[in-house]
């Protein structure tokens, strides 16, 4: 007989929740001292907010991408959901990821609510959402690959991430076929998915740069950037602020750039994503996995 999964330990969500704080906390204050506020206000009164809106809605899609490679993954163990219910409990999960850390994550509500409603074995529904999430950290370490070998001029470093990558790709493709059978039919267009995805985020930093009329072919930039989200994905902060500012401000004076530029850069994403996931409250309120009731049906 299939096992429920196990209720969270409430105190020690409760501890991690405090810790997490704590780690941003100091993170951010750390950021704080590092840099010229005058400078980094004058920055942003400049910002050319057109550009902003076009990051917002790079980002959006983005998220988009993501819950389309999700749905593939649903379909594989024999998930129907429709397009439309998918993208709005992947926004709801995003709302839950950024706005209530402390209480069930985004994707542990998908697991238990598509494990109840479709009767699908929680291994398999957690084994869906996690290679989701794999597959975008493959798709990343690509992308950090090819922007390393333009932003360090080759090198050892970069030769590093490519090999990583290479193995990555191949690490994940070895589990599909013998553990994971299930996904292995859609191995390859989540794998081009997830680049998408992180394309389209990095489509959102060069909107950033422009607004803030920083050169785009300053491709330390989304090299710190690529960085910085690989580091967001420990769960060492809250939504990876602070950790993703660390990033761009260290990272900044290997390659002698501006810090007040390459915070406020950090910052406008994560601005961003909090805007974004924020759609997702309606969701708490409106059911995501609820038809729409056929007009031509009676009562």
């Amino acid at each position: 007989m299939e096992e429920s999964p196990k209720p969270p330990n409430k105190t020690k969500k409760l501890l991690l929740l405090v810790l997490k704080i704590v780690v941003t906390g100091l993170c951010l204050w750390y950021v704080s001292g590092k840099i010229d506020f005058s400078k980094a206000g004058t920055a942003l009164r400049n910002a050319n907010h057109s550009y902003l809106l076009l990051a917002l809605a790079a980002f959006a899609a983005s998220k988009v991408f993501a819950a389309l490679r999700l749905n593939i993954y649903f379909r594989n163990i024999g998930i129907t959901l429709t397009e439309s219910q998918n993208l709005k409990l992947y926004w709801l999960g995003m709302f839950y990821n950024l706005f209530l850390p402390g209480s069930i994550s985004g994707d542990a509500y998908k697991v238990i609510r598509l494990t109840k409603k479709y009767g699908v074995p929680y291994k398999k529904t957690t084994a869906a959402v996690l290679l989701d999430r794999v597959s975008g950290l493959l798709g990343l370490g690509l992308l950090l690959a090819i922007y390393g070998v333009v932003a360090l001029g080759g090198g050892s470093i970069a030769i590093i991430i490519i090999v990583f990558a290479i193995v990555g790709v191949v690490a994940l493709l070895l589990i599909n076929k013998y553990w994971l059978k299930d996904f292995l039919p859609s191995f390859w267009i989540t794998l081009y998915w997830g680049i998408g995805v992180q394309a389209m985020q990095i489509v959102c930093v060069y909107l950033i740069m422009l607004a803030l009329g920083i050169s785009i072919y300053e491709t330390a930039y989304i090299f710190l950037f690529l960085i910085s989200s690989m580091v967001s994905v420990l769960p060492l902060t809250i939504g990876g602020l602070g950790a993703r500012e660390i990033v761009f401000l260290e990272g900044s004076k290997y390659f002698n750039l501006p810090g007040e530029y390459s915070v406020i850069i950090s910052i406008l994403f994560y601005l961003i994503t909090l805007v974004t996931s924020a759609i997702g409250a309606y969701y708490v309120f409106n059911d995501p996995l609820k038809m729409k009731k056929d007009p031509g049906m009676s009562p």
